[in-house]
């Protein structure tokens, strides 16, 4: 499981041994669940990948991933969290009775975070539907589904609705904090009362209840809501049309009131440009920073991906600046045969 500098984990890893070999209760037979619930659970599927051990994400993500995906129409189309399938060479799909089925990537959608793939046959499963993910609201209730049947659900509470910034030069508006926490929770199912399709998990935080508050672990979700307006275009061409954001390869975590560099993704552009671990970032384009959020912003407002970065630093306390011509993450990945 990879661990993010944050105290954030995402859900690559094995299925924990308490879900494996349960028996999945379909509809119509015996369960303790609301009809609306159990329903979905069919349309919850294992996900399996590898991941060519030369591919850069496989140092950090892991060359064997496991999660859920969820089935979200009648061809066998599914979507996950986008992690999981990563740099991936093979998808496997198993359905509730156990039966593997072989799968393909269709998108990935860096700046959301959703993936998308497709069993290579169609799958015997009702499909989700889409809810509307605004509805919840702090203290609402839904139910996390997993791989595995009745006993991988969770009945949960909306902890928090706030935006996310990830030290991965990620940026989330709404994103919803579950609580309890959800043992495995990359590409599970964030699921109302009617069944409907509200979230897909991506984290386990500890901060589920927002900053300046206790720590209480818990899940993050990205809100289905943040897929539809980007569905159809990533369906049919596997990435989005926009001109890509700027990307540098800076892991950023705020310690001290103070940006710091965490980490430097390996032949990224932070890292060609000379930038150490450790390094503070003070201003972009002679423009102070004042969090992680405000450096993504101001970033992405530069230009587009190629566009080049002036960034005002600091180490062992000398400052100096730096000129970092940015990149487009998605060509720094390979997919399929690259």
């Amino acid at each position: 499981m990879a661990r993010g500098l944050n105290g954030s984990a995402n859900g690559t890893g094995h299925w924990p041994t308490d879900l494996e070999g349960v028996e999945a209760h379909t509809p119509g037979k015996s369960t303790n669940l609301p009809p609306a619930i159990a329903a979905v659970l069919p349309a919850i599927v294992g996900l399996k990948t590898t991941i060519p051990e030369d591919r850069r994400s496989a140092q950090t993500l892991g060359s064997e991933r496991e999660g859920h995906g969820i089935v979200i129409d009648d061809s066998g189309l599914i979507v996950t969290i986008g992690y999981l399938i990563m740099e991936a060479d093979t998808v496997t799909i198993t359905d509730i009775e156990g039966n593997e089925w072989p799968a393909h990537i269709v998108g990935y959608d860096y700046e959301s975070g959703f993936g998308l793939v497709r069993a290579d046959e169609p799958l015997p499963v009702t499909p989700l539907r889409f809810g509307d993910s605004d509805t919840l609201a702090l203290r609402s209730e839904a139910v996390v589904v997993g791989y595995g049947g009745e006993k991988a659900t969770l009945k949960v509470k909306v902890a928090s609705r706030r935006e996310f910034a990830g030290y991965w030069e990620y940026l989330l508006e709404k994103a919803i904090f579950t609580v309890p926490a959800y043992p495995l929770w990359g590409g599970s199912a964030l699921v109302g009362a009617d069944g409907a399709l509200l979230g897909v998990g991506s984290l386990l935080v500890q901060e589920a209840l927002g900053p300046g508050a206790a720590a209480f672990p818990g899940n993050m979700y990205v809100p289905i809501n943040r897929l539809k307006p980007i569905f159809a275009e990533l369906v049919a061409n596997g990435r989005l049309s926009t001109p890509p954001r700027p990307w540098l390869g800076i892991y950023t975590v705020e310690h001290m009131g103070q940006l710091v560099v965490g980490g430097i993704s390996d032949g990224g552009p932070a890292d060609r440009a000379g930038l150490q671990r450790g390094d503070i970032l003070h201003a972009l384009n002679d423009e102070v920073l004042d969090d992680v959020a405000d450096f993504y912003r101001k970033l992405w407002g530069s230009g587009a991906a190629g566009t080049t970065i002036r960034l005002r630093m600091e180490r062992d306390n000398d400052a100096f600046e730096v000129a970092v011509r940015s990149g487009d993450r998605s060509r720094y990945h390979k997919y399929g045969s690259d």
